[in-house]
């Protein structure tokens, strides 16, 4: 409880840095506006399922893990600066959402980072490298979904993990509208789309243990791999 209080904390203060940061935190009044317009969610909603998804990460981790996308780092910083040992690399395809996320490491003097610009459909990293590979609202806009599938599958290390979360088509008329009409012609998000039950069949397929659930139309998993 005091870990995720604070973590809430530190969102706070970091979510009020962009547009983005506010609406992915829904910590400002034009981030709740666009959560609530386009997703149906309030601030509840939105930090349960980043906590869900966030949770496959334990208390004192001091393994290697990998973060892709990284974004702009407004949803894992905060996490970072409580696992001081580990060594993580979180990687991402656009250079100015990374910068972002290393001005937010400096300002918290985060020393366990590397920060590589790369694509998850080809990852630079040896296969078996990770214990936790995390993907945070990354997959929706991925455009060949099944090798990023298979990448993030490669490098993580048996009994390893793989959490995360992204939107799942389905579940949200309007939320689906949003996404079809605005969201992917912006070349925000990319199709095909998963729904849960597709997603829980490919996860099921490739982990030995899986749990998901689902928040509207937003899924969080954690998977882990014999």
């Amino acid at each position: 409880m005091e870990r995720n209080n604070k973590i809430r904390k530190a969102y706070k203060l970091t979510g009020s840095n962009s547009f983005y940061d506010g609406m992915i935190t829904c910590s400002t009044f034009l981030g709740k506006a666009v959560s609530r317009l386009v997703w149906g969610m309030g601030s509840k909603e939105c930090t349960e399922y980043q906590m869900r998804a966030l949770s496959g990460i334990p208390e004192g981790f001091s393994g290697r893990l990998l973060e892709v996308p990284v974004g702009t780092g407004v949803l894992t910083m905060p996490i970072y600066q409580t696992i001081p040992k580990a060594k993580i690399i979180c990687l991402d395809y656009s250079l100015d959402m990374m910068e972002q996320a290393q001005e937010k490491a400096e300002r918290m003097e985060l020393k366990n980072i590397v920060f590589q610009q790369g694509d998850v459909g080809a990852l630079p990293f040896e296969d078996n490298s990770f214990d936790i590979v995390l993907s945070l609202n990354g997959f929706h806009a991925f455009p060949i979904k099944y090798i990023a599938y298979q990448e993030t599958y490669r490098v993580l290390k048996n009994g390893g993990v793989f959490c995360g979360c992204f939107y799942v088509k389905g579940a949200n008329k309007r939320t689906d509208w949003f996404i079809r009409n605005i969201y992917q012609p912006m070349n925000f998000f990319a199709p095909p789309y998963e729904t849960i039950d597709s997603l829980n069949t490919r996860l099921n397929k490739m982990y030995s243990s899986v749990e998901t659930g689902q928040i509207k139309s937003i899924t969080w998993f954690v998977c882990y791999k014999e």
